[in-house]
């Protein structure tokens, strides 16, 4: 054996080519941190593999010494040939051996779903730990345990009593209060990112105006606004007068069948009712068919009948932000930094008209005034005028002098550091600022969050530590259209694009507790359904929330799942990063709670509203969210559901069918999108039947699928994002999109 050595090593001192010596940089202590990373293929798991040349001289075959060495290397390699070919099969025969054993190990691990993780799927504590194998029965009891001695009622009542408007004194002092007990909790890292964001409110010295005209052309008499706090911020500003008319919900379909109807919208004031679809879409129609400005108020007609229940008062006024679009509009593509200097562009969402919204005792005023037609019957309120008609009616002149300011907005983060993954990111957030009490509005979804962390705190003090990060964080400015939350993904967009897993937004968790809704991605759909089955009905005993909505209709994901709404931080995730997103509701059967963004969202009108069952109503809400960040941050492989997107396209093109023949008329066609649909089903099944014949225990592999994973919804959730570009102008760059 000493002769082969030395015939080897004699071999390689004499070969003329050159070799090359491979390092790998093996990482310290690493800092946490969000920071751009490239990723190698498709594992994506591996630190830079550096490559360092270096040069091995052979003999120099063209010098007389160089010839009279050939023959005894060419004689050297001869004799050490049958070595090393009885080298290679003893390495190919072991390793062979090896693999067989491996892999049988493995398909006899495998289940009949690996999608769908055991119950009984473990976890390894860290070497810091003195607990044994956590179980999931282990950690679902843990979780409920602790979440259970928390005080959510109480923390709802505190927060509501705060003013906390977005840039206000309040705001900064609970901003610090939220750290500090951020700071108490057993978080690895604690943080707050500040951005200058440009925000609009009302003129305290020249507040906005409503006037009847007279028939000369002269101001008349003014309508007195209730209260000059409630504004619509990013209206335009400035003076529009006009004849009135009535526009029911204010949808392109509404203003459609007024013009069918022989009243014109264009060049005058629309009166038009809350609800149906946001306040900036809402302004938005009404600019495109041409009307000069929008009254926006709430018709008894859209709350509850019912005369035990509580409805809003007749001298409210409802507030609302009417930019179409989400983050800070003048700053559009681009997180609004300190010193930070823009191109000087607005969003293409701004409105172009000024909007006021007024209450139902000014609009009962505005409706007795109007001629014309008498309007549909699905038209009519439950205002005291009768009937209601369309218009058009006497002249009115809306006057607003909202003003920009530039605002300092601070989100707050809390992290606990993943042991396998700590670069893929399970977030979870809710908005702090209300423009009023706000306490169905962000008081519910901020205590939830401060609860889940402190329940997370104590697990990881009794021997849980998650695989993925889970980052906790506290936004600012969302009553302004999701400012805090877009800022930040505009910021790090190519890290979270990358980077993050799923959002799960605790935002209008609790306005009611009828029935539950979850507005997300199709990713998330079968995980939803399996938590649903383990969380307990808040109103129902003895019933599982599954149980409780199929209870009226077999299926489920039907009365359950809604699309992601624009005005939810969560769409943000989605429709600009890519990232799969989740947004939970109760919510109140048939009718709106009514004092969402008004005066009136107390803590007292929120309890009343739900019969004193909101403690039980938010506590579900936190064992849903809880749970499901147990499973997606602790599961070896990711349990989101890859192949649904087959059919979701599959639905979409049904619904694009009946459009073919004026396709074919331009010349397009929808095979292409068949096609598209057919080569994600192959890919998604090649993965499945990959990750079936693995073995789970290999982190490293079970990091590779992940990857993987991510890569196959980004690749096409992401796409979204382009749709959201030209409402937003932000910058046509290759970076912002996630190349697989």
């Amino acid at each position: 054996m000493e002769r082969l050595w030395g015939l080897l090593h004699r071999t390689q001192r004499l070969s003329p080519r050159p070799s090359q010596t491979i390092y790998k940089r093996v990482e310290g202590t690493q800092q946490w941190r969000l920071e751009e990373e490239e990723e190698d293929g498709e594992e994506g798991a591996e630190p830079p593999i550096h490559f360092c040349p270096m040069e091995l001289r052979g003999p120099d075959l063209g010098s007389r010494a160089g010839k009279q060495n050939l023959g005894l290397w060419a004689a050297t390699a001869r004799r050490a040939a049958p070595y090393l070919v009885l080298t290679t099969l003893l390495i190919f025969t072991g390793a062979f051996l090896l693999g067989y054993v491996a892999f049988r190990g493995s398909c006899q691990a495998c289940g009949d779903d690996v999608l769908v993780v055991s119950e009984d799927i473990n976890y390894e504590p860290g070497p810091d730990s003195h607990q044994g194998t956590l179980y999931w029965s282990d950690l679902q009891a843990m979780f409920l345990r602790f979440l259970g001695e928390g005080h959510l009622e109480d923390t709802i009542r505190q927060t509501s009593l705060r003013k906390r408007v977005a840039g206000s004194a309040g705001m900064a002092a609970l901003a610090q209060d939220i750290r500090v007990a951020l700071l108490g909790q057993k978080l690895d890292h604690v943080w707050m990112d500040t951005h200058y964001v440009g925000l609009q409110f009302p003129d305290p010295a020249h507040p906005n105006t409503l006037h009847w005209v007279e028939a000369a052309g002269k101001l008349g008499e003014p309508l007195q606004l209730e209260d000059h706090d409630v504004y619509c911020p990013y209206s335009a500003t400035g003076n529009a007068t006009g004849e009135l008319v009535y526009a029911h919900y204010g949808r392109p379909e509404d203003l459609q069948d007024l013009r069918a109807r022989g009243v014109e919208p264009a060049g005058r004031l629309l009166l038009v009712r809350l609800g149906e679809i946001s306040f900036a879409q809402k302004v938005a129609s009404a600019q495109d068919f041409g009307a000069r400005g929008v009254l926006i108020y709430p018709d008894s007609a859209d709350f509850s009948q019912d005369p035990h229940k509580l409805g809003l008062s007749s001298h409210r006024a409802v507030y609302g932000h009417v930019h179409l679009g989400t983050g800070d509009p003048y700053t559009p593509g681009f997180p609004s930094f300190n010193q930070t200097q823009f191109p000087p562009v607005q969003s293409s969402g701004l409105p172009n008209i000024p909007a006021q919204p007024i209450s139902a005792d000014i609009a009962s005023l505005l409706l007795r005034k109007l001629q014309g037609p008498v309007a549909p019957q699905e038209w009519q309120g439950h205002l005291p005028v009768s009937p209601y008609r369309l218009g058009p009616g006497p002249g009115l002149h809306l006057g607003v002098n909202n003003h920009r300011v530039s605002t300092p907005i601070s989100n707050i983060f809390g992290c606990i550091e993943g042991r396998s993954e700590p670069d893929h990111y399970v977030v979870i957030g809710a908005q702090r600022d209300a423009w009023g009490p706000g306490a169905a509005k962000s008081a519910v979804g901020t205590a939830i969050l401060l609860e889940l962390v402190r329940t997370f705190s104590s697990m990881v003090s009794n021997g849980f530590r998650p695989r993925r990060s889970l980052l906790f964080i506290s936004w600012d400015g969302g009553d302004f259209g999701s400012v805090g939350s877009t800022e930040w993904l505009e910021g790090y967009l190519s890290v979270l694009h990358l980077k993050a897993v799923v959002y799960v937004s605790l935002d209008n968790a609790v306005l009611g507790d009828d029935k539950f809704q979850a507005k997300t991605s199709p990713l998330l759909i079968s995980l939803i359904e399996n938590i649903l089955k383990q969380v307990d009905s808040p109103n129902h005993s003895g019933q599982t929330l599954y149980e409780q909505v199929m209870f009226n209709n077999h299926s489920w994901d039907a009365e359950v799942i809604q699309p992601l709404p624009m005005d939810s931080s969560a769409y943000s995730f989605t429709a600009f990063a890519g990232v799969p997103a989740v947004e939970f509701s109760f919510m109140e059967d048939g009718q709106a709670y009514p004092f969402l963004h008004t005066k009136d969202d107390t803590y007292e009108n929120l309890h009343r509203v739900l019969r004193g069952r909101l403690p039980a109503v938010a506590q579900a809400v936190a064992q849903l969210a809880g749970q499901l960040l147990i499973r997606l941050s602790h599961d070896h492989l990711l349990p989101l559901d890859f192949g649904r997107y087959g059919d979701v396209v599959l639905k979409h093109i049904g619904s694009l069918n009946e459009f073919s023949g004026d396709l074919k008329a331009r010349g397009l066609t929808l095979q292409w999108v068949y096609s598209a649909r057919g080569d994600y089903i192959r890919a998604a099944e090649k993965l499945r039947k990959e990750i079936y014949s693995s073995e789970e225990s290999d982190e490293r592999l079970m990091r590779m699928y992940n990857v993987r994973i991510m890569r196959s919804w980004t690749d096409s959730a992401h796409r979204p994002a382009r749709l959201e570009r030209p409402l937003r102008q932000a910058p046509q760059s290759d970076e912002t999109d996630r190349e697989g």
